[in-house]
C-alpha cells in the first residue's frame, strides 16, 4: 500500500540563489504596485458612470488597493529578512507530497519522519531522511 507523505524542500542560500530570490520579490511588489495603479484608474474611470453608488465602489476599490499594500509590506519585510540571511544558510522554500510503501512489519515512525530535500543553485545536494 502507498500513502501521501509532505516532504520539506530546503534550498541553501548562496550569492546567486539570494540574488534570484531578491528579484523574484522585487518584480512580485513592482506587479502589486502596477496593479494599485490600474486600480485607482479603473475606480476614476467607473466614478463618472451614472447609477453606481459611489461609496460602494470606492469601498470596494480601497479594500483591494489595501489588500495589495499588505502584501507589499509583507513583501518589503521578506527581502529586509533575506538581506540579513547569510550564505550557506537553509531555508524552507515549499513543500510537495511524496508516495511511501507501507507494508506489514514497516516501522511506522520511520515512515513518518520528517524528510527534506536539500538544494543549493537548482542542484539537490542531498535527501535527509
Amino acid at each position: 500500500m502507498q500513502i501521501i507523505k509532505k516532504v520539506l524542500i530546503k534550498q541553501v542560500i548562496t550569492d546567486k540563489s539570494k540574488a534570484k530570490l531578491h528579484k523574484n520579490f522585487y518584480n512580485h511588489k513592482m506587479r502589486l504596485e502596477q496593479e494599485c495603479q490600474q486600480l485607482l484608474f479603473e475606480q476614476r474611470k467607473l466614478q463618472n458612470k451614472t447609477g453606481v453608488s459611489k461609496q460602494e465602489l470606492s469601498q470596494r476599490f480601497q479594500q483591494e488597493v489595501k489588500n495589495r499594500k499588505e502584501k507589499i509590506k509583507l513583501l518589503d519585510f521578506k527581502i529586509e529578512q533575506l538581506d540579513m540571511l547569510e550564505i550557506g544558510s537553509e531555508i524552507t522554500e515549499k513543500e510537495v507530497e511524496s508516495l511511501v510503501e507501507v507494508k506489514v512489519g514497516s516501522h511506522w515512525n520511520e515512515i513518518m519522519e520528517e524528510t527534506a530535500i536539500v538544494i543549493e543553485d537548482d542542484i539537490v545536494i542531498r535527501i535527509d531522511e
